[in-house]
């Protein structure tokens, strides 16, 4: 069998999900997310955030997710601000204009938008005259850990955050792979540091352990109606206790901290592979996701053992790949690895 680093959602759940999911399985409760094991996860999400009057809420995935809260935040003629790299701007297939809502593109260092950007962005925008017809920027987008794996210094998330208090702008953070920003011995940040300066954030489930859904955390309030805009998307489960369940699960006794850990203890071990056979990296990813530049003779030398995904062809034929670990990977899936580019 061939080893897959293609993505971190490649397994189903993490056992104790599945063992709990069985366990409860005939429990009869609410739904919509009203059940008894919804509010349980609610209150140890609201306990590792220390936002005793969160609102939580449980949405299917990822883009569904964006898609609903982007909309919630948004006023019909308003866009949101996002590096041109963003998963909104890039790989949602529109989901986002779909809903009537301009991508506004910023520079992407390393994934990442530098608050100077963004302060350029917004003084020249109000500076034209005719700014009234244009898309207003409405929100700004980030994402822990980016696209490219890199993350976010609470020094930098700061600066963001004030500039967007000068302009009254929400900020919101995609948290898909929230796990596995915060394992990170590169990371300075904490979920409480999220609560306290992101309007609205959420915690990955689908890509760290979870069959699927996502925990959307308002520290402070959720705007009206909320709930009513979570249906319209279509994010919104009518046996809500099977994302109440999981999510219970991963908050208890430290789990979704234990196997975000796992993701990246592995993709060190790759990274450092890597780096013994002289294979350059496109970016020094402190995260689960690591991006070599292969040959296409080492691509080849891959091909039938291991899944990896091709990100950027270059001229010459040498690609910028990815290499996604997750709380699943093994060091035996690592040591494959070694042996098919040995």
């Amino acid at each position: 069998m061939m080893v897959s680093f293609t993505c971190d959602y490649s397994e189903g759940a993490h056992p104790l999900i599945l063992q709990r999911l069985a366990e409860t399985n005939r429990v009869q409760e609410a739904g919509y997310g009203f059940d008894t094991f919804s509010e349980s996860a609610r209150e140890k999400i609201r306990a590792a955030v220390n936002a005793p009057e969160a609102d939580v809420f449980f949405l299917v995935g990822g883009t569904q997710t964006n898609a609903t809260v982007i909309d919630a935040l948004l006023k019909g003629y308003e866009g949101v601000l996002a590096v041109h790299t963003g998963h909104i701007a890039v790989h949602e297939a529109g989901a986002i204009e779909e809903s009537g809502h301009k991508v506004l593109e910023l520079p992407s260092h390393d994934g990442k938008m530098a608050a100077a950007d963004l302060d350029a962005y917004l003084s020249s925008f109000y500076a034209d005259e005719a700014w009234e017809h244009m898309v207003i920027p409405g929100m700004v987008y980030l994402s822990f850990p980016t696209e490219y794996g890199t993350l976010y210094t609470k020094k930098e998330l700061t600066e963001i955050r004030e500039v967007c208090n000068r302009y009254q702008l929400p900020l919101y953070v995609d948290g898909a792979r929230l796990g596995y920003g915060l394992a990170s011995d590169a990371c300075d940040v904490t979920l409480e540091d999220f609560a306290r300066l992101a309007d609205v954030f959420y915690i990955g489930g689908t890509k760290v352990g979870a069959l699927c859904g996502e925990a959307v955390v308002w520290p402070r309030k959720a705007p009206a109606h909320f709930f009513t805009t979570v249906k319209q998307h279509g994010a919104l489960l009518a046996k809500g206790r099977l994302v109440g369940v999981q999510f219970d699960t991963l908050f208890t006794d430290g789990l979704y901290q234990k196997i975000s850990r796992n993701a990246i203890e592995r993709a060190m071990e790759v990274k450092a592979i890597f780096q013994e056979k002289g294979i350059p990296l496109k970016i020094d990813s402190p995260t689960n996701q690591q991006f070599p530049i292969l040959t296409s003779a080492q691509m080849t030398s891959l091909d039938g053992k291991i899944l990896f995904e091709v990100w950027e062809k270059r001229p010459g034929g040498d690609c910028v790949t990815r290499f996604a670990t997750s709380w699943a990977t093994t060091p035996e899936d690592v040591l494959r690895l070694r042996e098919a580019l040995d």
